[in-house]
């Protein structure tokens, strides 16, 4: 299961979370909606006012948050739930090192 998790997980960042980056550029929502979710991620992962993650400790989360989204039933179908919204969010992070209001 490793090995197909760390496939679908550069499916994930290639397919979701650079597309939906992209889309970001275009939808106030969707950057606000990510914005939020930066927060929350930030404290899950470094805990509050702390220093942004590094893109090592938002792989790891990433590769956590994927797992248990397939273990309930998740699959990417719909760029409007929550998950992707995370997704997009954990990438946006990994690739500025800081949420998109900062």
């Amino acid at each position: 299961m490793d090995g197909d998790l760390s496939e679908v997980l550069g499916i994930l960042v290639r397919d979701i979370g650079e597309a939906g980056i992209e889309e970001m550029a275009g939808s106030p929502a969707l950057a606000a909606a990510v914005d939020q979710h930066a927060a929350a991620v930030r404290d899950l992962v470094t805990g509050p006012d702390r220093a942004s993650p590094e893109p090592a400790a938002l792989m790891d989360y990433l590769h956590s948050f994927a797992e248990e989204a397939f273990r309930r039933g998740w699959w990417p179908d719909s760029t409007h739930d929550w998950e992707f919204v995370r997704i997009v969010t954990i990438c946006w992070m990994m690739r500025r090192g800081t949420s998109p209001s900062s």
